[in-house]
């Protein structure tokens, strides 16, 4: 078995970790009862460019036993936990190529590992697998029948190529179901994201004027969060209606210029790139924190920053300093990269729970219904967005209303009125 990891003594580690993981994600349990017996997924080999972390093992081993052939390379140099990806390697017997810090030439020869296979099903987080399918002849990878797509990023990216005619085949927008945007982008985003400041830095959050760059599901989750922990919130948008919302919900809307002369910690959530900019970081204060949750470390102008900072230097872990030339220090967390996987574990298991069920029922329609489908971008069937919904009020202990017969003739009629 091919793989490239740092550490097979590591899996020990890593199956504990896993295995409490999968505890807390029961809808998953159970989608993998049903796939052990039915096998949705035989004979198919699948390829996923994900974070290489405990919620994905749990995902991985969900489409082993639906009989799918699973091969995995990071969707991000530094969210592969090691120990996860030597467990995955040793007790679930997959190819792995993963390396948590791995330059970006490593990064890119593991997604062609990855699609040495030939896949017949992609997995993808950012879309840079589907990128790479793309910039090579077509023939190459004419055996592929259907894709899935985790992220907002990579959505924006897809749907980019297929108005263009260009993508190749149909992909799900597994970021599209409710039960994942609503969920995965809001409270697992919001969490892990303070969780990855706090653990990078050891900041107090109270007090800290607190600047999310974006409003969209994940730049809510992380407004809310923050505010919870009794930062002043102050939101940058380009979309009046969101600029609106945030308004309406407390927080002080500004241009990003305003905001970087004020702003303590800076957490950019957009999806697009250079949102901070250098001469947005050349008017910070002494001692800004700058960090991204928007996926590719574009967000932030990094190489801007370098150009007009006098030195650099790694302080803690995840924290480079750079000095600028009015002797002001400015810390930029992860690289820039994913702030809540660099530094911490990525979104809780439960909340990833109905993320993943979508990925894994995603490819079981995909595996059923390719030949009905076009070279576009889908959502999620709603029958299966809200079944995740149901199993996972279920595995809570929560039950709800139906609706009698008369309701639903009374939604489904015209004719009775006051």
């Amino acid at each position: 078995m091919n793989f490239d990891i740092r550490d097979i003594k590591l899996a020990k580690k890593g199956a504990l970790r896993i295995e409490w993981a999968a505890k807390n994600m029961p809808v998953l349990s159970l989608i993998k009862q049903r796939f052990a017996k039915e096998k949705p997924l035989k004979g198919l080999k699948v390829a996923c460019c994900l974070h290489v972390t405990t919620e994905t093992a749990v995902l991985t081993d969900v489409l082993k036993a639906g009989g799918a052939d699973v091969y995995i390379c990071a969707s991000n140099p530094l969210s592969t936990q090691d120990d996860v990806a030597a467990a995955l390697v040793k007790d679930l017997k997959l190819a792995v190529f993963a390396i948590k810090g791995e330059d970006t030439k490593t990064y890119y020869n593991h997604i062609k590992s990855a699609l040495a296979v030939k896949p017949d099903i992609t997995m993808d987080d950012g879309a840079d697998l589907v990128s790479t399918i793309h910039q090579r002849p077509e023939k190459e990878h004419a055996n592929i029948i259907g894709g899935t797509e985790e992220t907002t990023t990579g959505v924006i990216r897809l749907r980019a190529l297929a108005q263009e005619g260009k993508l190749r085949y149909p992909i799900i927008a597994v970021n599209d179901a409710l039960t994942k945007h609503l969920f995965d982008n809001r409270y697992g985003t919001g969490q892990s994201t303070l969780d990855g400041i706090i653990r990078a830095t050891n900041k107090l959050i109270a007090g800290s004027n607190f600047v999310v760059c974006g409003y969209g599901w994940c730049g809510k989750g992380a407004a809310m969060r923050a505010n919870g922990l009794g930062a002043k919130v102050i939101v940058v948008e380009v979309d009046p209606l969101r600029g609106l919302e945030a308004t309406m919900d407390g927080f002080r809307v500004m241009p990003i210029k305003e905001a970087s002369r004020i702003g303590d910690i800076f957490v950019t959530v957009t999806g697009d790139i250079n949102v901070i900019r250098k001469e947005h970081f050349s008017l910070m204060k002494d001692g800004a924190i700058v960090a991204n949750s928007g996926h590719f470390n574009v967000e932030l102008d990094i190489p801007g920053l370098a150009a007009i900072a006098k030195s650099k230097r790694a302080t803690r872990d995840f924290v480079d300093e750079y000095t600028m030339k009015n002797n002001h220090k400015i810390y930029v967390l992860g690289e820039g990269r994913l702030i809540n996987l660099a530094a911490a574990e990525g979104h809780p298991a439960s909340v990833m729970d109905m993320s993943f069920a979508n990925q894994a029922f995603s490819a079981e329609y995909m595996a059923k219904n390719y030949h009905k489908l076009q070279k576009q971008v889908y959502t999620v069937p709603e029958a299966i967005d809200k079944n995740i919904a149901y199993l996972k009020l279920k595995s809570m202990g929560i039950k709800i209303d139906t609706l009698t017969a008369e309701q639903k003739k009374y939604l489904a009629s015209w004719e009775m009125g006051t």
